[in-house]
């Protein structure tokens, strides 16, 4: 379909040739030689975008520029101007215009403009399918190369470089080969967990930094030294920080931006336990049994994270003031920005933040979240608008304003599900999707990672005849009995516990305020 193009300027007659070289390309032009004229026909017409010229007699440039935007907000505008003064420059940019460009200007220009604000979004479309054909192979090898431990997270960020990409492509058709590429990737990396993990655990050289490790090495050396905010956002996805990160540069630069592993379970009875405490969860089970919870303990599995985080820093020798804040209602992430000040005094101040968590958790629970986070793409927006309206975007503000260290961080990701598995358990089996513990558990194991010995990866074991299985790739778990109900209401939500590039590979973001 040709574009539509209006062109307002007091000397129109002597612009015939641009015209008649951009008809000849196949636009439409309508022209004003006057800024009334081009408001009347900018309000009956539409038009896909419109040439201004800013001195014009009668209404400027500028005041037909604000006529026209009161009428059609979104309508591209390109400002074209003699002066370069910079007040008018500032006046038309902050009316809102898409471009300017200085007079004279050529037809060449003017088609290079039109292409910029037209036909950018297909342009760009083409760009990244023909770049990611161009590493599709590449990529693949690498997967399918053994890698180890480092070489996963670069080819998870790859994965992901691409995915936001490939969002904003019109080519569905390399969406879905991109889809199966990254299905591929998480059936290797399934197996490379599967294969490396009890070894991670057990002194490995070449083991990547897992969930209890992370404060130690990463935040504790400079705990004393400096005031430390440490934010853990529960539940966050590499995807979803990329998709924050540009939010969150407004008041920070990013000094470096790392990924590490969850521990396994990827849940936050486990993970986040263990990220406080610098302890896997057998360890803290044996040294805190009055705060460790078994799965079948009654009560809630975090509600010791602070008497963790206090110890753990005590046993690395910080003896600091130390805060911690759990987030999980709106109103008390309001007080904590009323009194922001009173975190000042510390030297660390621990902040989890609970929304993702719970996004993720409604989404499984509520249609209308559903419908408002149906895919991938609409699930990280929806983490997006959350975080521009949040009370913690406000806190990241203030601490920015004070010129403090701040860490980013998480405890766990999380993966879209959609193919069910089955398994058998009894009574006393726990709910989770995508992991179960129990002694008498009934299930396939070419479709699970089995750790019969719990001990042997680290976890606490509840009875001498207790197990853990780990789902894979996008699998859940589900019982035979009423197995097409169940199937179906947890089918494609998103869930964590298990084995995946998503729910174990997970940011760690330094940043100094600007």
């Amino acid at each position: 379909m040709e574009a539509r193009i209006l062109w307002a300027d007091d000397e129109i007659d002597l612009l015939k040739p641009h015209i008649l070289f951009l008809e000849s390309k196949g636009y439409k032009i309508d022209t004003a030689n006057n800024g009334s004229d081009a408001v009347d026909l900018s309000s009956d017409t539409h038009y896909d975008i419109i040439f201004l010229d800013e001195n014009m007699p009668g209404l400027t440039g500028l005041e037909t520029l604000a006529r026209i935007k009161e009428k059609k907000p979104n309508v591209p505008v390109i400002m074209i101007t003699k002066s370069e003064e910079e007040h008018i420059m500032e006046e038309a940019i902050g009316g809102q215009i898409s471009d300017y460009l200085i007079k004279p200007v050529n037809p060449n220009q003017i088609l290079l403009s039109l292409k910029k604000h037209l036909k950018t979004k297909d342009l760009v479309s083409q760009k990244t399918t023909s770049d990611y054909q161009a590493e599709f192979r590449q990529l693949g090898m690498r997967i399918n190369d053994r890698p180890d431990a480092a070489e996963w997270t670069e080819i998870y960020e790859k994965l992901v470089m691409w995915e936001l990409k490939l969002e904003q492509s019109s080519d569905e058709s390399m969406k879905e080969i991109f889809s199966m590429q990254k299905k591929d990737a998480n059936a290797q990396f399934c197996k490379f967990v599967d294969k490396n993990y009890r070894d991670w655990l057990h002194g490995d050289e070449d083991a990547p930094i897992l969930s209890h490790q992370l404060l130690a090495k990463k935040v504790f050396p400079l705990v004393g030294k400096e005031p430390v905010f440490l934010i853990v956002i529960d539940n966050l996805r590499f995807d979803q920080w990329k998709i924050l990160q540009p939010l969150v540069s407004e008041y920070f630069n990013v000094e470096k931006e790392e990924l590490f592993y969850s521990i396994l379970p990827t849940a936050t009875h486990y993970a986040r336990n263990a990220l406080f405490a610098g302890m896997m969860p057998l360890e803290i089970s044996k040294k805190f049994p009055k705060f460790w919870m078994n799965e079948n303990d009654e009560g809630g599995k975090n509600m010791h994270e602070a008497d963790f985080l206090e110890a753990n820093l005590k046993r690395n020798n910080k003896n600091v003031k130390m805060s911690y804040n759990k987030v999980i209602k709106l109103d008390f992430a309001k007080r904590m920005v009323d009194k922001f000040n009173e975190l000042l005094h510390n030297d660390l101040n621990v902040i989890v933040y609970n929304f993702v968590d719970m996004l993720s958790h409604a989404r499984t629970e509520m249609e209308v979240i559903k419908e408002l986070a149906d895919d991938e793409s609409a699930y990280r927006s929806l983490t997006a608008s959350w975080f521009n309206h949040s009370p913690l975007k406000e806190i990241l503000k203030k601490i920015a304003e004070k010129k403090i260290r701040t860490f980013i961080t998480t405890d766990h990701g999380t993966i879209r599900v959609n193919n069910a598995i089955k398994v058998v358990g009894d009574k006393a089996t726990n709910t989770n999707l995508r992991y179960k513990v129990g002694k008498n558990l009934d299930y396939n194991a070419k479709e699970v990672l089995v750790s019969t010995n719990p001990e042997d990866i680290q976890l606490p074991k509840e009875n001498v005849s207790s197990s853990f299985i780990f789902a894979k790739e996008n699998d859940f778990f589900a019982y035979p009995n009423n197995y097409n109900h169940y199937v179906n209401y947890y089918n494609d939500t998103f869930q964590h516990g298990g084995i995946s590039l998503e729910e174990m590979i997970i940011p760690f973001i330094e940043l100094r305020a600007k």
